[in-house]
């Protein structure tokens, strides 16, 4: 990591090595918390949890988990250990997941479901950091985020789908608690190699954008997180989208988790393929992947069977987009020292928002379904403005 600056080859193939396995790291992760996220529900309300306490353990959770953020992103800025931080959130993020096979009853099992998604507001903002340092020497932010996502995406296919099979084979919840452990080794192990072959990420961006304090940059960030906040506002829960395909019986009950993963997959096509665009057209590309997955929610919500698949489809392109254009455009704006911080604050409103959101899509859909399509629409289509408004391009990674 030291000597001579490696040529433009040398220094897009280690861009490119440092980013694959951060993305493998967190397929083994997803696979990890997202395999547990698919049982433990079920799994609260055997050892005596009501509804109530489920959802609010699954709500409160996601708000702290979000909030938090907000103070990890600006710890890690403040003391620069952004391996040390991202490892211990990894840590406790992953192997919170096996020890809620040993959960004797629903409080402790409830604890330690915070305390995963705890772990995972620890190391988000601190990563991606780190991730963004590789945007230059990769081609742009969007690719180095979109190709994260499309394997965090892979993760996220596979664990529900791991979960689902060691139930079907061996019956229990506890057992399939267990046997996630395996895929947290794997993502730990992984991590340990990325630390080991790049213990200084930030030298992958030898000239990153200067600091800054002009007011128009500042103007246009705040324009674009109250974007995000309307966008993520609209976006509906997975869980209440279930809950409408089961009541209805638009589709087999035991298809519903197939769904989810078409979703994933979607997602994660979306990253790869959308990334590349947003590297070359700027945000632009966000506005087009805000506009037409907005129509998720009248097929989903309104449809048939085949509406509802369709529905997903685009359900899963939207949070793909998410997941790598908005961290991309975040990245390309923001001077590394701050990156972490101000990737903390995004995570903390995007999280925010959505949580609210999903309330409000909730209450809106005990009156009459109509009137959460309509919110749901509504509150996407008005991010589109302030998109437009950020559409010429601006100093990136690239």
């Amino acid at each position: 990591m030291t000597g001579a600056a490696p040529g433009p080859a040398a220094a897009h193939k280690r861009a490119l090595v440092f980013v694959v396995l951060l993305g493998i790291v967190s397929l083994f992760a997803d696979m990890t918390y997202e395999g547990s996220r698919s049982i433990w529900g079920p799994y609260l309300g055997t050892l005596g949890a009501t509804g109530a306490i489920i959802g609010l353990v699954a709500g409160g959770g996601e708000l702290f988990g979000y909030v938090l953020r907000l103070f990890t992103g600006a710890l890690a800025d403040k003391t620069k250990r952004y391996w040390t931080i991202t490892i211990a959130g990894y840590a406790i993020n992953l192997l919170a997941v096996p020890a809620l096979a040993l959960a004797g009853n629903w409080p402790v099992a409830a604890g330690l479901v915070i305390l995963e998604r705890s772990g995972k507001a620890l190391r988000t903002p601190a990563r991606d950091a780190m991730l963004s340092s590789a945007a230059r020497d990769m081609g742009g932010a969007g690719w180095a985020f979109g190709l994260h996502e499309a394997l965090d995406s892979t993760g996220a296919v596979l664990g529900p789908l791991v979960a689902a099979l060691i139930l079907f084979l061996h019956g229990g919840y506890r057992e399939a608690f267990g046997w996630l452990l395996l895929p947290a080794l794997g993502a730990l192990a992984t991590l340990a190699i990325a630390r080991s072959r790049f213990p200084q990420p930030q030298a992958l961006d030898p000239h990153p954008l200067p600091s800054t304090s002009d007011a128009r940059a500042l103007r246009e960030l705040k324009i674009f997180l109250v974007a995000t906040a309307f966008v993520a506002a609209g976006y509906s829960d997975f869980a209440l989208i279930a809950f409408h395909l089961a009541r209805g019986h638009v589709v087999a009950t035991s298809v519903v988790p197939t769904l989810y993963a078409l979703a994933s997959l979607a997602g994660g096509l979306t990253a790869l393929v959308l990334g590349k665009l947003f590297d070359r057209r700027g945000l632009s590309v966000l506005l087009w992947a805000t506009l037409v997955p907005a129509l998720y929610a009248p097929l989903v919500f309104l449809g048939g069977a085949w509406a509802a698949l369709a529905g997903m489809v685009l359900w899963g392109v939207g949070f793909g987009a998410h997941d790598s254009l908005f961290r991309a455009a975040v990245a390309t704006r923001i001077p590394p020292e701050r990156r972490a911080t101000v990737m903390g604050i995004f995570n903390a409103i995007y999280g925010t928002a959505w949580c609210l959101g999903s309330i409000l899509l909730g209450v809106l859909y005990d009156v009459n379904p109509l009137y959460t399509v309509i919110a749901a629409v509504v509150l996407q289509v008005a991010a589109c403005p302030l998109l437009w408004s950020l559409r010429k391009p601006t100093r990136t990674a690239k």
